[in-house]
């Protein structure tokens, strides 16, 4: 087992550091197919001990069975696809040479070296596997901080990986203060994937930025549904509430506020209230709860707060009610565009319905945020799909609130304005930890000009070949 940071300082992060880079001089010499190899070997262990990681997942974040279940899935996909696809992304290629025969260009990906991680509290399963995973695949090395709140799992995740062949030391899992870890992470790396809040996202850019480090961000986000006049009003509600409860609401993609034609305002307060009503609440070990609790009692307060001022600027809420961390699903309504419940981030499973006159207004309203993370439209889908070009997000989904961009890994997943910097997921996902390489050849054809006098032969031929390369 590699060895678990306890006393976390600059001197333990240190060490971190210094067991990584060593472990990674060989790892990065290794093979795609030993790596393969390795993480489909990883990918089976996971999914024999999905019990025991759903237990530990359960019991560090209060999610329901449903949810842990869906983090293992997805988890599995993450690493399937990087095992899958890691000699598509890093294996070297031809590029089109500036002058064909006389020249040769090839393009390699060499690992960026040390990778900093940071993975929150909400999905410490899934957004390891989506980040981890692909650095460790690209050839680096990663010291990883994960949140006080879940460190057991991704030790458990660490410890299973490195059981089925990754080399110890490699993979490297601290935790602790922000200004010690988080900044030293930042300090010492060669690369930084950071999900977490737009706010804490500017101080990580700035410190990165003032050296000259790579970074990917997947931060905040205040996610629209837009409803379309003609969809199915049970099929939506049904489809826009799992957009809402997924993970208690813990999660930066779900949804947080639906516009809806002004005259069906009611028609899907009264849909959305009824299956509401029929949830079951709790975080036991058996598929017999349809969401669980808030990860905290200050999580559930901060909640609740946003509930509380929403009430008393006039808006209905209906659900909301708590027990311990438990928190039941609320709608509201009666809410203006503007207000804060539905402009700010809540992270909770809470939906305000805003009423609206036309399309224009609609996508107005959605794209009228600093975020763009995700969004979704329902109705039929050939308007939907005019609709979802309109709107500002890095992933729009169609009939889901967020699942079917979710699951689509093969896609590049990321937010535009506030809501993030790069993508992860698809092939760039994997190539973003690489730092790209391009070696040009002169294949001694043809002796490039150098000397004044030379050009007086070489223009009119290059004036021939640019007409050619047109054509071609």
């Amino acid at each position: 087992m590699s060895q678990t940071i306890q006393n976390q300082n600059q001197q333990s992060l240190d060490q971190a550091f210094e067991s990584a880079t060593e472990a990674q001089k060989l790892w990065k010499e290794s093979s795609f197919a030993s790596r393969r190899s390795i993480f489909l070997s990883y990918h089976d262990s996971l999914n024999e001990n999905q019990n025991s990681l759903m237990d530990t997942l359960q019991a560090e974040t209060g999610k329901s069975r449903n949810h842990a279940f869906e983090e293992i899935t997805g988890s599995l996909a993450g690493i399937r696809y990087v095992a899958n696809n890691l000699k598509k992304a890093l294996k070297p290629h031809r590029a089109k040479a500036g002058i064909p025969l006389a020249l040769s260009v090839r393009v390699d990906y060499p690992a960026v070296g040390v990778v900093g991680v940071v993975t929150p509290w909400n999905y410490p399963l899934a957004l390891t596997m989506l980040d981890v995973i692909p650095a460790l695949a690209a050839g680096n090395a990663v010291v990883q901080k994960a949140d006080d709140k879940t460190v057991k799992t991704i030790i458990q995740a660490r410890d299973l990986a490195e059981q089925n062949g990754l080399p110890k030391g490699l993979w490297q899992v601290v935790h602790g203060d922000n200004e010690v870890i988080g900044n030293g992470l930042i300090d010492r790396c060669d690369y930084f994937a950071f999900t977490g809040s737009t706010a804490t996202g500017r101080k990580v850019a700035q410190r990165a930025a003032a050296r000259l480090i790579g970074f990917s961000m997947e931060l905040g986000g205040k996610n629209p549904a837009i409803v379309l006049a003609n969809a199915d009003v049970d099929k939506t509600a049904e489809r826009l509430l799992a957009s809402v409860i997924g993970n208690s609401g813990q999660l930066c993609v779900a949804t947080e506020r639906a516009y809806v034609p002004k005259s069906e305002i009611t028609t899907y307060t009264e849909a959305l209230t009824r299956k509401i009503e029929s949830l079951k609440l709790g975080s036991s070990n058996v598929f017999d709860h349809d969401l669980g609790a808030l990860v905290s009692a200050e999580q559930t307060s901060r909640v609740n707060g946003f509930l509380s001022r929403a009430k008393d600027s006039g808006a209905s809420v209906i659900g909301g009610e708590v027990e311990n961390n438990l928190i039941r699903p609320s709608v509201l309504v009666d809410v203006s565009h503007d207000s804060e419940i539905a402009s700010q981030e809540v992270f909770g499973p809470v939906l305000a319905l805003i009423p609206y006159e036309s399309i224009d207004d609609a996508v107005k309203m959605a794209n009228d945020t600093e975020y763009g993370l995700n969004a979704s439209v329902f109705g039929n889908k050939s308007q939907a799909k005019e609709v979802a070009q309109r709107l500002l997000a890095g992933t729009v989904n169609i009939n889901e609130g967020y699942r079917a961009s979710m699951a689509s890994l093969d896609a590049p997943m990321g937010g535009m304005k506030q809501s993030g910097v790069g993508r992860r997921n698809g092939i760039h996902g994997i190539r973003r930890f690489t730092e790209p390489r391009t070696i040009a050849t002169n294949n001694g054809f043809v002796e490039l000009p150098s000397r004044g006098a030379q050009y007086n032969k070489m223009a009119p031929m290059m004036g021939m070949i640019a007409k050619l390369m047109k054509r071609l």
